[in-house]
């Protein structure tokens, strides 16, 4: 061999080397939520997917380290949909969470990273992180009392006339606009009970209200001083917008607190922020409710950030005594109630990093709570939809979805709810951008159109674990790098459709430890599409697709499900499925129990996942969302105490 021949065949064969090994990049800290911390690490090269990234954590002044999920190797997977014009292809990297964990505490977190093939670079990262803890209001600050028009009592002073007087020093008029005494970072507004209505084609309105019906706040708090909207606690305070559009907009704002108001009669309660215009930062809204509203609390600016919304109630327009559904042939035989105009979109509906939405309770929305679907997610980690927490929530009737994850980037964790009655599809990823997604301890009954998981639009980075789901899991439409641990499928006896779909578009993916429980009457019960080995499946064909009866016949061809099992209705205390032919039926929560039965072949016969079942009670995890012997979680606000829902 001459030497010019010899040199080439070792060039080829050193670059055919560095395109498997793993060169590292960029380490980001996401931004830490109450329970949960995120993580991402950018890489080159390991074009063989054969690296990993270990993880381990302690709480500070702990020695011993625990172990943690993996990060999730993602990377290369195409997310697209072509009538919308986007077409976006995940970069090269690992991202993960380390889950339950406790608020207000710091923890050094290590990553060790690893490639048979070597690393180039920093292998290893130890950081130090903090979780955040619940937004509370200032107690150093002023108070300034705000009393509604009608009121004739003894004020307390400094006292106000109107939210805007005691925000800014509004005067009426076009004086509306004089901001000349500012509230300041640190005060709290207390509103004293009474009704406050708009009255914006009142020229002289004694709320201040402009010609809009919007109170638009501007000011800036801080997150050790945030400026304070709340209730004095003497009564019912009931902010009504008159049938306005937007009652409050904050989306110039930065770190507020909305506490224990009433928000009614208008489109929007809280705006927050436009898409590439503007948003808000470190808005709280906690125990609220609101009531004949359009939309709940709505953002969708990429810079939006670090958003508690909690423990409120979300009342919409929509009908209260059938599941309509929004569109479309499946809602056909339903006659006048085939399709409907929106009159409520979204309880919550939010963008940018860092966001908890917790133990809310929604009903008579088209959607209950989202995230936007926003597109190509920009390239700053910091105008991403990634570290989003979606937990404790509890919803009941949606002509859409419960949850949508559509917009979603890295770390969205949607975990311990619970949703009652989805006209078109359960929990959504349509689409995600990398992942990972948890769906995690969620539980689903009554969906109609078969969807409990609706993951369309190409979606990438899903890992569902421990979810109940009375309904099947029917797709059309591939995804990428899905894993499905631990979860109960059970079967309504639906005549059109088998219980399960698998639809991978890549080679990244696996399922295992699941409990399905067949339709009756059914042939083709478990599909499954997969690629060829180095190929993909995103523009699948009709023949693509393969069949089986059975979990045997389904686990025997694709070695998937080696420890999953078929099961039925009794593994429960009491549950009966919803009638497939009544659509439109509504059911409630208390009417439902969701809780495996002692000693049935769901309990014990999971796998185990680090920091998702740690404390599992008997020889193995169980199967489905609520593990036997542990308590029931609370859906909802906790200072709910009454069924919102109920006939």
């Amino acid at each position: 061999m001459k030497r010019g021949q010899l040199l080439s065949l070792f060039v080829l064969a050193a670059g055919a080397y560095g395109q498997n090994n793993t060169t590292t990049g960029k380490f980001v800290v996401e931004h830490p939520t109450l329970l949960n911390l995120g993580f991402e690490w950018a890489i080159s090269g390991d074009a063989n997917r054969n690296a990993t990234v270990t993880v381990d954590y302690r709480a500070v002044g702990e020695t011993a380290w625990r172990l943690a999920l993996p990060l999730l190797r993602i990377g290369g997977e195409r997310i697209f949909r072509q009538r919308e014009h986007f077409d976006y292809t995940v970069p090269e990297g690992f991202a993960g969470s380390i889950l339950n964990l406790r608020p207000g505490t710091e923890y050094d977190c290590r990553f060790q990273m690893k490639d048979p093939d070597g690393v180039v670079g920093t292998a290893a990262q130890i950081v130090r992180v903090k979780t955040r803890t619940e937004p509370v209001s200032y107690a150093g600050g002023r108070t300034l009392h705000v009393y509604p028009p009608d009121y004739k009592g003894v004020r307390m002073e400094p006292s106000f006339s109107s939210i805007l007087e005691a925000y800014y020093g509004s005067g009426l008029g076009d004086w509306s606009v004089m901001w000349e005494r500012r509230a300041q970072a640190g005060d709290n507004i207390v509103l004293h009970a009474g009704l406050y209505k708009t009255e914006r084609l009142n020229y002289v309105d004694p709320m201040m209200t402009p010609f809009d019906g919007s109170l638009s706040l501007t000011l800036k708090g801080t997150r050790e001083k945030p400026i304070t909207i709340k209730a004095a606690g003497d009564g019912e305070v009931v902010l009504d917008g008159a049938g306005n559009h937007r009652l409050f907009d904050v989306m110039a704002s930065a770190y507020h607190i909305f506490d224990g108001l009433t928000i009614r009669n208008t489109d929007v309660g809280i705006f927050a922020g436009q898409k590439e215009v503007l948003g808000a930062v470190g808005l709280t809204v906690k125990n609220c409710r609101f009531e004949g509203v359009g939309f709940g609390v709505w953002t969708e600016y990429a810079g939006s950030s670090d958003f508690y919304i909690a423990d409120n109630l979300f009342l919409g327009r929509d009908d209260r005594f059938r599941l309509i559904g929004w569109t479309g042939p499946l809602w056909a035989s339903a006659g006048p109630y085939a399709s409907h105009q929106l009159t409520s979109y979204y309880a919550i509906k939010v963008y940018g990093p860092g966001h908890v939405i917790a133990r809310n309770a929604i009903a008579y929305f088209h959607d209950a709570i989202g995230i936007s679907t926003y597109g190509t997610p920009e390239k700053d980690p910091e105008r991403q939809a990634s570290s989003i927490d979606i937990y404790g929530n509890d919803m009941h009737m949606s002509n859409d979805d419960f949850i949508e994850t559509d917009g979603g980037v890295h770390n969205i964790r949607v975990f311990e709810n619970r949703g009652i009655n989805a006209a078109h599809g359960g929990y959504s990823a349509q689409p995600t951008f990398g992942g990972p997604v948890y769906f995690v301890r969620n539980l689903l009954y009554h969906v109609p159109s078969g969807v409990s998981f609706k993951f369309s639009a190409k979606p990438a980075g899903l890992l569902v674990y421990h979810n109940t789901l009375i309904g099947e899991q029917t797709v059309g439409d591939p995804y990428s790098n899905t894993h499905f641990r631990n979860n109960l499928f059970l079967g309504r006896d639906t005549p059109d459709r088998g219980i399960m779909a698998w639809a991978n578009a890549t080679g990244a993916y696996s399922s295992d430890y699941n409990g399905y429980r067949p339709n009756q009457g059914v042939t083709a019960q478990y599909l499954w599409l997969a690629p060829a080995a180095g190929q993909t499946a995103y523009e699948a064909k009709r023949e693509d697709w393969k069949s089986f009866a059975t979990l045997a016949e389904f686990r025997a061809a694709t070695g998937q499900e080696a420890h999953g099992m078929e099961v039925d209705f009794d593994i429960f205390q009491q549950m009966a499925p919803p009638d497939p032919a009544k659509r439109h039926a509504v059911y409630h929560s208390m009417d439902l129990n969701f809780q495996l039965k002692a000693g049935s072949k769901a309990v014990d016969a999971g796998v185990v996942i680090p920091t998702v079942n740690d404390g599992f009670m008997g020889r193995a995890p169980d199967l489905g969302a609520l593990e036997v012997g542990a308590p029931v979680p609370k859906y909802g606000p906790r200072w709910l105490t009454w069924q919102p829902f109920y006939r």
